[in-house]
């Protein structure tokens, strides 16, 4: 080989590592296969722990106190009668159920004072990892090269399900999930214990929980007390049971310690929780699919329907209590992806994906052996991406617009998909699932939601990609949305349960599939499977150039310690306490004080996202915090580290070097939206609040004794 050449290679390599290097506290690891160079830079770190200590299938460590809370968020066992920490925000929906006005547990609060004054959630359930194993050539053992994507996902569907069912039937207690990794190109099976007795224990007032609320979310510094206790019941044997008077307090395997030590700047940090998912190795054309689809369609649509939604609830306590939790978890995520956008841009995290790919295709043509599959890998991929770019980014918007838009809607779609055939306890909670949403609808709200929706979405989509119901609004009602929604909903019985109850009573005189919101549902399917269809091929023909393109890259840096997205599964983070600067002359310290509280009240003033109770100012301005001061006496209420998290490690315990309890994960920071798509090591920071804060307020806010006191074993 010519000098030239080498040298070329050597560039391109070069450049190629610059790229995609991992820091060592970028990742979130599966703890069932922790390799020494991991645990190595865990070490130099600061942990202490050894790895049996994380993780371990047959024996009580860490991991058997992390919870996956409700299959969306994370939480920490903390006591040996089954205490669950998890966020505020991840429990709003289970306290919102219980408020009322009268009895309004979002705006001020729940405290149960003994166990028989719990609350139960029939909805909610917590889960454990009890071990992880690799199935991967079990599932890719049927599967052969020249089998079409959907004939290789039918196959490894089969299979999966097979193993997960194996699982089920050797040991009932328990359930098998078979996950995919790395693209596709790796399969893990999780066993899971679920125990669906989960009761409310301890909320913090509103102004604390969700202090700051919409203006403060993601960003920092951060003053949120966002956290919520739970407690987990079991039978009297321990085992997972469906809740009953009679179950008891499920006795852990294993008990988070909890640290009132606090931290320094550098202390070692590690999370372990759920996160949801990234997409780190997706290719530069899914990155910008991404961001001019799913991202801008949620962020044009959700806003239009949030300021009705928040106009009323402003006006009518009763609606704020109702819509409380769909309007929290629909501004997160629209906050989200306004920041992930704008995160995309400023970063250049595109510039820096296509920088990466011309790089690759370099490497790849003069790769010993590359064939024309691999060479045009990229040229592939960029063309299927463009061939569906049209109608993908219209699916977007018809989903944000009418399947996530109006309510009756989504009634609609929900009846249609009901599996009464399915086993009772699946049927009767399904019902109440349904009839939860029904208590928390208001028709007049709906029907004006629905009126935006009509008007907003041929704003952004092409005429071709209008439902049939555009016709009927057009010949039958003249062209005006809102005659055409007033009379939808006058028509139909599904608008309360009635239609519902008529049905199973099998009433003759009533045909849910003529319910003309039955009928809307119907059309909308039909619409959105046509879309999907045309674009069949080349969504086939990107997931499997995804996938290549993924196994490309581990393939050409074998040697590297690559982890993959993250998917829902148990992982594991770790970085170190740490402040950043977001901007020229901005430095922003790695915690938060109580002092910053009563700072921003008085800011914000009137503004009714910073508004606090009287007794906790009281209470904040004699800065009494007792054995929950740091050395300097001041109460630290939130801080950050460069852990690696995403939606749903909300929750996650944050743990110090000796695996004890520093505080509760609960949000990412503005300047790094895009982190789930590039992570960026001198922005990226995990914001947590401080164990010693969720103790105080329990203690010296809410007078709780009864739970200080079963914590104490835990304390260190």
């Amino acid at each position: 080989m010519s000098l030239k050449k080498i040298r070329k290679q050597l560039a391109i390599l070069l450049l190629l590592s610059v790229n995609l290097t991992v820091c060592a506290h970028e990742g979130m690891w599966m703890l069932g296969r922790l390799n020494k160079q991991t645990t190595q830079s865990m070490k130099e770190l600061g942990l202490k722990l050894p790895a049996d200590k994380l993780y371990h299938p047959n024996k009580a460590t860490l991991k058997d106190a992390v919870v996956s809370f409700g299959g969306f968020c994370s939480g920490v066992v903390v006591s040996t009668d089954g205490l669950v920490f998890t966020n505020h925000h991840c429990g709003f929906g289970a306290i919102q159920q219980h408020s009322t006005v009268q009895k309004d547990y979002l705006k001020d609060g729940f405290v149960a004072r003994s166990k028989e004054e719990e609350l139960p959630n029939p909805e909610l359930y917590v889960r454990f990892l009890i071990r992880t194993e690799d199935v991967t050539q079990r599932v890719l053992g049927s599967v052969s090269p020249n089998m079409s994507e959907a004939d290789r996902r039918s196959v490894i569907d089969s299979v999966m399900l097979a193993i997960q069912e194996e699982v089920h039937t050797k040991d009932s207690s328990v359930v098998g999930v078979v996950d995919a990794y790395y693209g596709g190109n790796e399969f893990w099976l999780s066993v899971y214990r679920d125990f669906n007795d989960v009761r409310l224990v301890f909320s913090p007032p509103s102004f604390i929980g969700k202090f700051g609320w919409d203006t403060d979310n993601w960003m920092w510094p951060r003053h949120t007390g966002d956290f919520s206790v739970f407690r987990i019941y079991a039978d009297k044997n321990n085992q997972p049971a469906d809740y009953s008077p009679d179950n008891v307090p499920y006795k852990p395997q294993y008990v988070a310690p909890i640290s009132t030590q606090g931290y320094q700047e550098g202390s070692f940090c590690m999370t372990l929780g759920y996160p949801g998912s990234t997409e780190r190795y997706l290719s530069s054309f899914g990155v910008q699919e991404m961001v001019e689809g799913m991202n801008q369609a949620m962020i044009d649509v959700r806003g239009v329907k949030q300021a009705i939604w928040k106009r009323e609830m402003n006006k009518r306590q009763d609606i704020r209590i109702k819509y409380a939790s769909k309007y929290d978890e629909s501004t997160n995520y629209w906050k989200n992806s306004i920041g992930t956008n704008k995160a995309i841009k400023d970063l250049k995290v595109l510039e820096k994906k296509r920088e990466m790919e011309s790089s690759l295709k370099q490497w790849i043509q003069q790769a010993p052996g590359a064939d024309s599959l691999s060479i045009q890998l990229l040229s592939t991929l960029e063309l299927n991406y463009k061939n569906r770019k049209q109608t993908n980014r219209a699916m977007a918007y018809l989903g944000e617009s009418f399947m996530n838009g109006p309510e009756l809607v989504q009634l609609a779609l929900e009846i249609l998909n009901f599996d009464f055939e399915a086993e009772e306890k699946v049927v009767v909670s399904k019902i109440k699932d349904i009839m939860e949403k029904y208590a928390n609808l208001d028709l007049d709200i709906d029907k004006e939601v629905f009126t935006a929706m009509l008007r907003e979405y041929p704003q952004h989509v092409d005429s071709v990609y209008l439902p049939e119901m555009y016709n009927t609004i057009a010949k039958e009602y003249g062209g005006d949305y809102k005659v055409y929604v007033d009379s939808l909903y006058a028509r139909s019985e599904i608008t309360s349960p009635r239609g519902l109850q008529r049905f199973f009573e099998r009433d003759t005189t009533y045909n849910l599939m003529d319910d003309p919101a039955i009928s809307l549902g119907i059309d909308l399917i039909v619409k959105y499977f046509e879309m999907n269809q045309s674009i069949n091929e080349a969504s086939q023909n990107i997931e499997k150039g995804e996938r290549l393109y993924n196994a490309a890259i581990r393939r050409m840096y074998a040697d590297r310690n690559f982890y993959p997205d993250a998917n829902s599964t148990m992982r594991l983070s770790f970085g170190t306490v740490k402040g950043y600067s977001p901007m020229d002359g901005v430095d922003y310290s790695y915690y938060t004080t109580a002092k910053g509280i009563l700072e921003k009240a008085r800011t914000h003033h009137p503004d009714p996202d910073f508004a606090l109770g009287a007794n906790l100012i009281s209470l904040l301005k004699e800065q009494n915090y007792g054995k929950y001061a740091d050395e300097k006496g001041e109460m630290k209420v939130c801080f950050i580290s460069d852990n690696d998290i995403t939606g749903g490690s909300s929750g996650s315990a944050m743990f110090n070097a000796k695996g004890e309890l520093l505080g509760l994960a609960f949000d990412g920071n503005w300047e790094a939206m895009s982190g789930d798509i590039l992570f960026e090591p001198k922005l990226q920071r995990c914001v947590g609040v401080d164990i010693r804060y969720i103790l105080f307020v329990i203690d010296k806010y809410a007078n709780a004794s009864n739970l200080i006191q079963e914590l104490q074993p835990s304390l260190k």
